[in-house]
C-alpha cells in the first residue's frame, strides 16, 4: 500500500489591477506555493504518484494519496503534469487547488528509474465547497464569474462572489477576451486570466 505523504497548500492568485484606460502590462503572481515531503514506498493505486483520478486525504499539514473509496478520500486527482507551474500547462478552470511535488527517490519504479519527477497535481474536492468554481472566492486560476478585491500596490485578489469570504468583493469578471478593446463599455478594471482569451473584463460591484 503506498503511503507517501507531501505537503501542500492551497494556492490562490494574485493578478495586477488594470484601471480601465490604463496601458501598463498585467501579470499573474501566485500567492504561495509547497513542495512535497512524500517518502519512498512500494507500488500503489495506480502507476504513477497521485496520477489522474487517483485521490488524497485531507491532513493538518500533509496529504496522503488514498483509494478513492476511502472514507478519508477527500479530493480527487483532474489533471497531473511534470515539471513546475510557471513552465507546464494550466490546470483545469475547476481545479480547488494545487499539489506541487518535488522530484525525489522512491522505493518503486515510477519512471523506470525509481524517482518521483518533479510535477504538480490540479485538485478537485469530492464534496464542496468548491473554490474554484466561478464566484467561489479561490483555486488557482481566476474565470469569467470570480470576484477580487484590491489588495493594494495596484494588485487584486479573488474573494467569494456572495460575501462569505474575509473580503466584501469590489469587481466580477463578466467576460474574457482576446483584448481590452473587445471589453465592453462598463469595463472598470482588465485582469490577465491566460489562455487563449487572456483579458478578464470586470465591473465594479
Amino acid at each position: 500500500m503506498r503511503s507517501r505523504r507531501f505537503a501542500g497548500v492551497l494556492v490562490t492568485v494574485a493578478v495586477v489591477l488594470l484601471p480601465a484606460g490604463c496601458r501598463t502590462s498585467s501579470s499573474e503572481a501566485p500567492a504561495g506555493s509547497a513542495r512535497s515531503t512524500a517518502s519512498p514506498a512500494p507500488s500503489g493505486y495506480g502507476t504513477r504518484f497521485l496520477g489522474v483520478d487517483e485521490c488524497s486525504s485531507f491532513g493538518t499539514a500533509s496529504f496522503t494519496e488514498v483509494p478513492c473509496t476511502s472514507e478519508r478520500a477527500a479530493a480527487r486527482v483532474i489533471a497531473r503534469y511534470d515539471g513546475t507551474v510557471a513552465d507546464g500547462p494550466p490546470c483545469p478552470a475547476t481545479t480547488d487547488f494545487v499539489l506541487h511535488i518535488g522530484a525525489q527517490r522512491a522505493g518503486g519504479a515510477e519512471d523506470g528509474a525509481g524517482t518521483i519527477p518533479q510535477g504538480y497535481a490540479c485538485m478537485r474536492n469530492l464534496e464542496p465547497p468548491h473554490p474554484g468554481d466561478p464566484g467561489g472566492g479561490g483555486g488557482p486560476r481566476t474565470v469569467v464569474g470570480d470576484c477580487v478585491y484590491g489588495s493594494g500596490r495596484g494588485q487584486v485578489r479573488e474573494t467569494a462572489c456572495d460575501g462569505s469570504g474575509k473580503r466584501k468583493p469590489q469587481y466580477r469578471v463578466v467576460r474574457a477576451v482576446t483584448s481590452r478593446a473587445a471589453c465592453p463599455a462598463s469595463t472598470a478594471l482588465y485582469v490577465q486570466l491566460g489562455g487563449e482569451h487572456p483579458v478578464g473584463c470586470a465591473r465594479r460591484l
